[in-house]
């Protein structure tokens, strides 16, 4: 039966790195049930992390959750690192840690807004490595999505006040290419020029992030493992459009791949950072999957509705037989 609260899992019963590559170590945690059916939690961003309390999702009495700090993010060394840091090297980093930890098969793969891009993208170059999707928050950074975020004519027409924030903190010969003007900002060693940017930049999406105000997250501005790589690597993501052609992951060929996969898709309707449109153009390219419009919640996993259907879906999906 769901928890509506979230489940409470034991502390992680493993917690390693794995090396990737000569620069890359990704750090990742294992709770639940150690022969449970495996599901790994992939984070959002990009430039996101892991914690303790993503595993609420995930019954411990049926599933053995894996946790991975992607490149550059949380834990995994070095950290804010944008070198060989592309979607197809963290695909690629899924797969590895899939074959290192002697998965056969993901039962599930669960991903909320970056999340949700980075399971799409893995799921159609490794279709057969995945048993059921659980997205949230689609995005898939067309430029669309992306116009809407960090243009006039997007979310800030719903957010004026912290877009000029956003917009007002680079001084004014900056404001007109302000995306490029963040992310030089961002890249700097200077961590009294590139620690600012940050902040600035994660704020602002912070405030889009809930219908309603949420205090504890501006508490993640404070946190070392969030603060530059999230915005640093979302930047540097965003400016190389994920390395992703335009629809990329909507196209008839590519959802093809995985029509096959039990799937379902979790939107806030007043998501301001995710516009439902996308999640809407998923479902219409892939109407085999199970569309939940949350009528009360914006972009967050925890706001309560979403939270609910969730942990829902994944009780559910854990009933699958592979």
């Amino acid at each position: 039966m769901a928890q509506v609260n979230g489940y409470e899992h034991d502390d992680a019963w493993s917690k390693d790195w794995l090396r990737v590559d000569d620069t890359h170590e990704v750090y990742y945690e294992q709770y639940g049930k150690k022969d449970g059916k495996p599901v790994i939690y992939l984070h959002g961003g990009p430039g996101g992390h892991i914690s303790k309390a993503n595993t609420q999702f995930f019954s411990p009495a049926h599933y053995r959750v894996v946790l991975l700090d992607q490149r550059g993010c949380g834990n995994s060394r070095p950290r804010a690192s944008t070198k060989d840091n592309t979607t197809w090297h963290l695909v690629a980093d899924i797969e590895k840690l899939r074959t290192h930890l002697q998965i056969p098969k993901w039962h599930m793969v669960f991903g909320g807004s970056w999340g949700s891009t980075l399971s799409l993208a893995y799921a159609q170059a490794h279709p057969s490595s995945v048993h059921s999707l659980v997205l949230r928050g689609i995005f898939t950074v067309r430029q669309v999505e992306q116009d809407w975020n960090l243009c006039a004519t997007g979310s800030p027409m719903i957010f004026p006040d912290a877009y000029d924030e956003f917009l007002n903190f680079l001084p004014e010969d900056e404001r007109a290419e302000h995306v490029a003007s963040y992310h030089a900002r961002l890249m700097s060693d200077d961590t009294a020029v590139s620690h600012p940017a940050a902040a600035a930049w994660n704020k602002y999406e912070i405030g889009m992030s809930t219908l309603l105000p949420d205090t504890e997250g501006w508490k993640q501005l404070a946190d070392p493992t969030y603060l530059l790589p999230h915005a640093r690597l979302e930047a540097h993501y965003f400016k190389n459009k994920a390395w992703l052609q335009d629809g990329e992951l909507l196209r008839k060929e590519n959802i093809d791949r995985i029509r096959h996969i039990p799937a379902t898709i979790v939107q806030g309707r007043y998501d301001v950072v995710c516009p439902p449109a996308t999640a809407w153009a998923l479902h219409k390219a892939w109407p085999e999957t199970r569309m939940c419009w949350i009528v009360d919640a914006g972009h967050s996993a925890t706001e309560p509705g979403t939270k609910k259907k969730l942990i829902e879906t994944c009780d559910e999906y854990a009933l699958l037989e592979v």
